[in-house]
C-alpha cells in the first residue's frame, strides 16, 4: 500500500504484522473507547451503499461519531452515481470534501476503481468478492474467545463467496487452519484459494476446500456459515436451495467437536444454514461478532485516517 494513501480492498493488501497490530488495537479500543474518543476529531468519512446493511452502516457510523468524527451516508440511489456519473469522477469529488470513504456495493472493480482515483483512503464494506470488515472482526472475536489465532481450526460450511474468501486470506496470514465445506459447483475463486494457499505454507496454515458435511467439524474450534442466497442472487434462491441441502449447520454436525463456538456474519436464516438451537445456543458468538465489527473497524479508522 502507498504511504501516502491507504487503502483496504482486501485483507492482501495489508502485512501479517499490520493485522496482527489491528487486532491489538481493536482489544484496545473495546477495552478503553474512551481514550480514543478524539482520534478523528473534525474528520469526515463518507459511505456509499449500493447494498443495503444493518451492521455496516451502524458500526462506521456509530465507530466515527465515537472517534470524534462524523459519517455521511450516501445512498446509491441518492448521489449521482446513480444516475450515471463515473466512479472516477465520484472518487475525485468526495476526496477534496471527506477524508475517508467506505464503499459498500456489488462489483469489486467498482472498489478498485474508487481507489485508484481518490487521494485518500477506501475501504471495502463488501463486495461481491471480499468481505474484509467482517473478517477483521471475526478474527477478533476468535482471539477473544481462545487468546490466539495461530493453530486453530476453523470451517466453513457454505458458498464460496466474498465472506469465504476474506476469511481464507485472514487464516492464511493469521497461521489458522481453514477449510471450505461447499456443494460441487459453489468453490470459491481459484485465484483467490490459490493465492491463500500459497500465503498459508508460509505461516503454517493448511487452506483446503471439500464436499463432505460428515465428519468436516471434527476437531473444529469454531463452524462458520453465510446464507446461501446473497443479495443480488435472489434469482437463484431456489436452484441454491436444492443445492445447499445437507449443508446446514445444525446440533448433528457441532457435535463433532463439543469445544467448536458456532460463528455467523449475520443476517441468519434459521432453518437454512442454521438451525434454531446452533443459532441461539450457548456454543453461538454470533452477537459478540456482530459486536466486534464496531471495535475492529473503529481500530481500522484510527490505522487509516489518524
Amino acid at each position: 500500500m502507498s504511504k501516502k494513501v491507504r487503502h483496504l480492498l482486501t485483507l492482501e493488501e495489508i502485512s501479517n504484522k499490520e493485522l496482527a497490530g489491528l487486532l491489538d488495537l481493536a482489544a484496545k479500543v473495546k477495552a478503553k473507547p474512551s481514550k480514543y474518543k478524539k482520534e478523528l476529531k473534525g474528520q469526515c468519512l463518507g459511505m456509499i451503499f449500493e447494498k443495503s446493511s444493518t451492521r455496516t452502516r451502524v458500526s462506521f457510523e456509530v465507530g466515527m461519531y465515537q472517534l470524534g468524527g462524523h459519517a455521511l451516508f450516501l445512498s446509491g440511489n441518492d448521489i449521482q452515481i446513480g444516475r450515471g456519473e463515473t466512479i472516477a469522477d465520484t472518487a475525485k469529488v468526495l476526496s477534496r470534501f471527506v477524508q475517508g470513504i467506505m464503499i459498500r456495493t456489488f462489483a469489486h472493480k467498482t472498489v478498485e476503481e474508487l481507489a485508484a482515483n481518490a487521494s485518500i483512503p477506501v475501504i471495502n464494506g463488501l463486495s461481491d468478492a471480499h468481505h474484509p470488515c467482517q473478517t477483521l472482526a471475526d478474527l477478533q472475536t476468535l482471539q477473544e474467545h481462545y487468546g490466539k489465532l495461530k493453530g486453530l481450526r476453523l470451517v466453513f460450511v457454505g458458498d464460496g463467496n466474498n465472506v469465504a474468501h476474506s476469511l481464507m486470506i485472514g487464516a492464511a496470514k493469521t497461521g489458522m487452519h481453514f477449510k471450505l465445506v461447499c456443494p460441487a459447483g459453489y468453490e470459491p475463486d481459484k485465484t483467490i484459494l490459490k493465492r491463500a494457499q500459497i500465503e498459508g505454507v508460509k505461516n503454517g496454515s493448511r487452506i483446503e476446500v471439500t464436499h463432505t458435511v460428515t465428519g468436516s467439524a471434527k476437531n473444529a474450534d469454531a463452524v462458520y456459515t453465510d446464507v446461501w442466497t446473497s443479495m443480488g442472487q435472489e434469482a437463484e434462491k431456489n436452484k441454491r436451495l436444492n443445492a445447499f441441502k445437507g449443508f446446514e449447520v445444525n446440533e448433528k454436525l457441532m457435535a463433532e467437536s463439543p469445544k467448536a463456538i458456532f460463528l455467523h456474519c449475520l443476517p441468519a436464516h434459521r432453518g437454512e444454514e442454521v438451525s434454531a438451537g446452533v443459532m441461539d445456543g450457548n456454543r453461538s458468538l454470533v452477537f459478540d461478532q456482530a459486536e466486534n465489527r464496531l471495535h475492529a473497524q473503529k481500530a481500522l479508522l484510527i490505522h487509516m485516517m489518524a
